[in-house]
């Protein structure tokens, strides 16, 4: 039974549409930038990837939208997007008890500080009555679930940087085993706060000192010296092929495989041999029945650090033995934005499918030898692709890589297209 890909809704710092974001990473668009003097961070951080102002709307309404945490808004604001760009209502074309929703995420934690903070200051009567209903981490899925009246399986994941991808593996698991006909999955992240951006920066995790925001992120290259923080929210509808074709809806591809372990390793570095992530693709290429020379792209979790990046590499090249499949990471223009970068990465792979074009892995001047991969490198790659993988590595060791191809529904739809399903 085959998922397909028939809505996509996201909010990244290169872009508020699939179409304009892809474009982003095809041509080098960062967003990349030094906070405003009157951002929260800008005391915190060097550099981060910021959402463009946007309107909440009536979202933030009323006492307990007050303390709504940023994760929670974001994720119902691309979540109408997406059900919008597959032409799907609840209650009209899709059954409400067969539509499901799953988004990760680490939580409400900037909306907490802020509540601690008014405590410490103001004492018992500052904090709302309100904040738990404003900061779990079920409150993004929560949230969509209530907007749009989905009563079907609902559910978050807290995977760290593996929780929007691992939201797409669950919501292909729920669409093969018959348990429903639709899933809104991915993430919502918005962790850009004082406290949860200076733990990075006291790690040295981050990048720091670069005198261009742009040139800062720069995966599998010899400069690199950290990733950068950024925010956003990326959801996709997932949908059994068959209800898609039903109503004549038009698929952008097939979420046609994954792979879900765990490296049993560290709390935060990664194996340096690889076993797990490399273990975690060939899961991937299986569940989908695809021998890996049939991969001609892999979208790398590629965060720009010394110890990620390296072990990647060694992961790709025992997945893939003798193939080499074309190698990109577009966290170079994205920078990371945690649990939401699988979900916009496999957006990417999407595109690369349906477009024909590889993204390129900017700022990758100097290959680290240690990272002996095809790099697509400096400009677009044209290719014929069948089959693309995206890899999400998170905290504690979790591995997830999605199989994307091409979409099985009988019309096909392009990421670059901005025509309605």
């Amino acid at each position: 039974m085959n998922a397909t890909i028939t809505g996509i809704g996201l909010m990244t710092p290169v872009g508020r549409s699939a179409p304009e974001a892809y474009d982003a990473l095809l041509y080098g668009r960062s967003g990349i930038v030094r906070p405003p003097a009157d951002h929260p961070i800008a005391n915190s951080i060097e550099l981060a990837g910021i959402l463009p102002h946007f309107d909440a709307g009536d979202l933030v309404k009323g006492p307990d939208g007050k303390v709504m945490d940023r994760t929670v808004i974001l994720a119902q604001l691309v979540a109408a997007d997406a059900l919008a760009d597959a032409g799907l209502v609840v209650g009209d074309n899709v059954d409400p008890d067969r539509i499901g929703v799953i988004i990760g995420g680490v939580g409400g934690m900037a909306t907490l500080e802020q509540q601690v903070l008014s405590r410490a200051e103001r004492g018992r009567a500052a904090v709302s009555p309100y904040l738990l209903t404003g900061i779990l981490p079920n409150m993004p899925a929560a949230r969509v679930a209530i907007r749009h009246g989905i009563r079907g399986y609902t559910s978050s994941v807290g995977t760290a940087c593996a929780s929007g991808a691992q939201a797409i593996a669950d919501a292909v698991r729920l669409i093969r085993s018959g348990e429903a006909d639709v899933v809104v999955c991915g993430a919502s992240e918005a962790p850009l706060f004082p406290t949860f951006a200076e733990t990075f920066a006291n790690a040295r995790a981050l990048a720091r000192g670069w005198e261009n925001p742009a040139e800062a992120s720069r995966p599998f290259d010899m400069r690199r010296n950290g990733f950068v923080l950024s925010e956003g929210a990326a959801l996709l509808v997932l949908e059994r092929t068959e209800h898609a074709a039903a109503r004549g809806a038009r698929g952008y591809a097939d979420v046609a495989g994954y792979g879900v372990n765990s490296d049993a390793h560290h709390p935060t570095a990664p194996r340096p041999d690889g076993l797990g992530a490399a273990a975690c693709m060939r899961l991937a290429m299986a569940s989908g029945r695809v021998r890996p020379e049939q991969v001609g792209y892999v979208n790398a979790h590629g965060t720009s650090t010394k110890l990620g990046d390296v072990a990647e590499s060694v992961a790709i090249g025992k997945a893939f033995g003798g193939h080499q499949p074309a190698v990109s990471s577009t966290k170079a223009l994205t920078g990371h934005m945690l649990g939401t970068s699988g979900v916009v990465e496999a957006i990417a792979a999407v595109g690369a499918i349906t477009t024909g074009l590889l993204p390129p892995t900017y700022h990758l001047e100097d290959p680290d030898p240690a990272c002996p991969l095809d790099h697509v490198r400096k400009e677009p790659r044209d290719v014929r692709l069948e089959y693309a993988l995206s890899n999400s590595f998170g905290f504690g060791g979790q591995n997830v890589s999605l199989l994307l191809g091409a979409a099985s529904t009988p019309d096909r739809r392009d990421i670059n297209s901005e025509g309605k399903a």
